[in-house]
């Protein structure tokens, strides 16, 4: 299965696609042989190991539950020296992490320096992780939800639409008023563009 992959290629070695239709293979097929061979091949020399983690948040993309059990490799990625693999590893924890929030919750200290460390992909993921959390049990909000809004308040203006769009699946009646207040208080600072999109988040929760 390795084989199949973009560095294995001489014509197309930085040809994500071949990682994106090796990806698309294994989830037609359902070929949990093939992917535990991706997911083994994470541990292989960095250009190997790159494609692999493609080939497995493509594939979480798309079918989430043929890689729900290797929560345990992915965030092993999250202390990897090498930075594709920690955004990768992230973006695919970010696909299963409400099968696994249990697993995950008892490494949120993993996941946090990860978070407050990494680059603006492995942050950007970081926050579907955390939210997909939170939404799981009252007793995670309670522990994520704090970390969550201190984010939307000192983050980047211009992160505050996509990451606040991200947060959205947790937010629920107990918690919304702190979320809008916090929208709300950074209204003036938006672009046009970004304040649509803000005003449509406010508008969903307010209906």
């Amino acid at each position: 299965m390795l084989e199949k992959l973009a560095c294995f290629s001489a014509e197309h070695k930085a040809d994500e696609q071949l990682n994106i239709e090796l990806a698309i293979k294994l989830c037609e097929s359902e070929d949990k042989a093939g992917i535990k061979e991706i997911v083994v091949g994470l541990t292989s020399k960095k250009d190997i190991a790159n494609d692999c983690i493609k080939v497995l948040y493509e594939i979480g993309e798309r079918k989430p539950l043929l890689i729900k059990d290797y929560a345990d490799n992915f965030l092993k990625l999250l202390t990897s020296k090498n930075n594709r693999l920690v955004w990768g590893g992230m973006t695919a924890l970010g696909t299963i992490a409400e099968y696994n929030a249990n697993e995950l919750f008892k490494n949120l200290d993993t996941i946090l320096s990860a978070y407050k460390n990494g680059s603006v992909i492995t942050i950007d993921h970081s926050i579907t992780v955390l939210a997909k959390i939170c939404k799981k049990d009252k007793k995670y909000e309670e522990k994520i939800f704090p970390i969550l809004i201190n984010h939307l308040e000192t983050c980047r203006i211009k992160e505050i639409p996509q990451h606040a769009e991200r947060m959205l699946l947790c937010i629920n009646n107990n918690n919304k008023n702190e979320f809008l207040k916090v929208l709300n208080n950074k209204k003036q600072f938006f672009t046009q563009s970004q304040l649509k999109r803000i005003n449509k988040i406010i508008k969903n929760l307010e209906e």
